[in-house]
C-alpha cells in the first residue's frame, strides 16, 4: 500500500527587511521637517513598529525602535529625527497612560500621523531640575487652571497637543507633579519658535500658559505620579538616544571613509595616511563599544525601566557622538564647512550630551549607584 504523502507545507514568508518597510519615507525630500516625517510614518502605519504587539501600552520593542530611528536618521536631518524620537520614546508612552477621551483621541491621531504631541517638561529657568519647575496646575471640582512657561521643547510649533508637566502642590517632593494634556488652540496658550536655525526642522519652541482653563479629563495618569511616570519613560528615551547615536555615527563614519578614500594626497589618498587611519579606527572602536552597551542594556531599560542602565547609556552616547563627530569634522577639513556638512551636523549632534539630561547630570546618577554598577561588573560564576 503506497504511503500517504506528507501534507503540503505553506512556504515560509521571510520577514520584511527594515529598508523595504520604511520605503514610504523615500517620497520625502532630505530637508523634510519632523512633522512631515511623522505624518508620513503615521499614514503608512509604521509608528507602531516601535512597540511590542504594535501597541504603545504593551511597551517599547527595542529592535523595532532602533530600526525606525535608523531609517529616519539615514534619510533626514538630526532635528527631524529628534522630533520623531521624543514622541516615540517618551511622549506617546506617557500619553497612553491617560484613560479619558482627550488622551485617547490625541493618541489615536498621533499614531496615525494626523497630529504631533510635545513633551513639555522643561521649565523656563529651571532646566532639567524638574522638582524646581514653576509651571502650576490648580485642580478644583470644576476643572483645571494652568500657568507657567516651557522652553526648548521639540515639536512646539507644530503640535496639536502639549503634554505638560506641572506642579499641583508646592515643594520639591516627587509626588507634587502631574501631567496635563493641553490643546494647542486652548485660550491662553502661546507658542514662540526657538531662535535656532539648527533645530527649526524639529519644531523647537517655547510655550507660555496663561490661566489656561481645561476640564479635569485633561489630566493624564494619576495625580501626583507625574515625576515617577517621567522617570520611567525618560529611561526609554535614553535608550532611543543611544540607538540613534550608533546609527548617526555609523552613517557619518561611512561618509567620512568615502571622503578620505577619494581625496588625493601625495601618491595616494588621505585614507592611506597612518595617522588618519588610526584616528578613524579609534572612532570605530568607540562606536562598537556604544553598540555593545546599547544591546546589553536594551532589555533592562525597555522592560524594567532601569534608570542606572539608562543613565550609563545617555553618558556613553553623548561622549561617543561628540568624539566621533569632532574627529570626523577634523578629517573633512575645509570641506566640512559646507551647508549641511559635517560641521553643521556636529553642532546639532551636541544635543546628545545636553538634551534629556546633561552628561554631567547622568554621570552623577551613575556615581550615586557606584556599588550597584561595580557588582554588575562581576563576571558570572566568580566571586566579587
Amino acid at each position: 500500500m503506497p504511503e500517504t504523502p506528507p501534507p503540503a507545507t505553506a512556504p515560509r514568508t521571510a520577514p520584511e527587511p527594515p529598508a523595504a518597510r520604511y520605503a514610504a519615507l523615500d517620497a520625502l525630500p532630505p530637508t523634510a521637517t519632523g512633522a512631515e516625517v511623522w505624518a508620513t510614518l503615521g499614514h503608512a502605519g509604521l509608528l507602531t513598529h516601535a512597540y511590542r504587539d504594535r501597541s504603545v501600552t504593551a511597551g517599547t520593542d527595542p529592535d523595532g525602535l532602533a530600526d525606525l530611528l535608523t531609517a529616519v536618521d539615514a534619510r533626514f536631518s538630526i532635528p527631524a529625527t529628534l522630533s520623531t524620537s521624543v514622541q516615540l520614546a517618551t511622549a506617546l508612552p506617557i500619553l497612553a497612560t491617560g484613560q479619558a477621551p482627550p488622551a485617547r483621541h490625541a493618541l489615536d491621531r498621533a499614531l496615525t500621523g494626523r497630529a504631533t504631541v510635545t513633551l513639555a517638561a522643561t521649565d523656563a529657568g529651571t532646566g532639567t531640575d524638574l522638582t524646581a519647575l514653576r509651571t502650576e496646575v490648580r485642580i478644583d471640582d470644576d476643572g483645571l487652571t494652568l500657568t507657567g512657561s516651557k522652553r526648548w521643547i521639540a515639536n512646539t510649533t507644530t503640535a496639536a497637543w502639549h503634554l505638560v508637566l506641572a506642579r499641583h502642590r508646592p515643594g520639591r517632593h516627587f509626588t507634587h507633579f502631574t501631567w496635563v494634556l493641553v490643546p494647542a488652540d486652548a485660550p491662553g496658550v502661546t507658542v514662540h519658535p526657538a531662535d535656532s536655525t539648527l533645530f527649526a526642522a524639529s519644531g523647537a519652541g517655547h510655550l507660555t500658559l496663561d490661566d489656561v482653563r481645561l476640564d479635569r479629563d485633561h489630566l493624564v495618569g494619576r495625580t501626583g505620579f507625574g515625576l515617577p511616570l517621567f522617570a520611567r519613560h525618560i529611561a526609554t528615551e535614553r535608550l532611543a538616544g543611544a540607538q540613534w547615536g550608533v546609527a548617526l555615527c555609523r552613517r557619518v563614519l561611512a561618509d567620512t571613509h568615502r571622503h578620505l578614500s577619494g581625496r588625493p594626497h601625495g601618491d595616494g589618498t588621505l585614507w592611506d595616511l597612518d595617522a588618519v587611519r588610526q584616528r578613524f579606527a579609534a572612532c570605530l572602536v568607540r562606536v562598537r563599544e556604544l553598540q555593545a552597551l546599547t544591546t546589553d542594556s536594551a532589555e533592562a531599560v525597555a522592560d524594567r525601566h532601569d534608570a542606572i542602565a539608562a543613565a550609563a547609556l545617555k553618558a556613553a552616547a553623548g561622549a561617543t557622538v561628540n568624539h566621533v563627530l569632532a574627529t570626523c569634522g577634523q578629517l573633512w577639513g575645509a570641506d566640512g564647512f559646507t551647508t549641511g556638512g559635517i560641521q553643521e551636523i556636529r553642532a546639532q549632534a551636541a544635543l546628545f550630551n545636553i538634551g534629556g539630561g546633561a552628561g554631567e547630570v547622568v554621570l552623577g546618577a551613575v556615581a550615586d549607584a557606584a556599588e550597584t554598577v561595580l557588582d554588575g561588573l562581576t563576571r558570572p560564576g566568580t566571586l566579587p
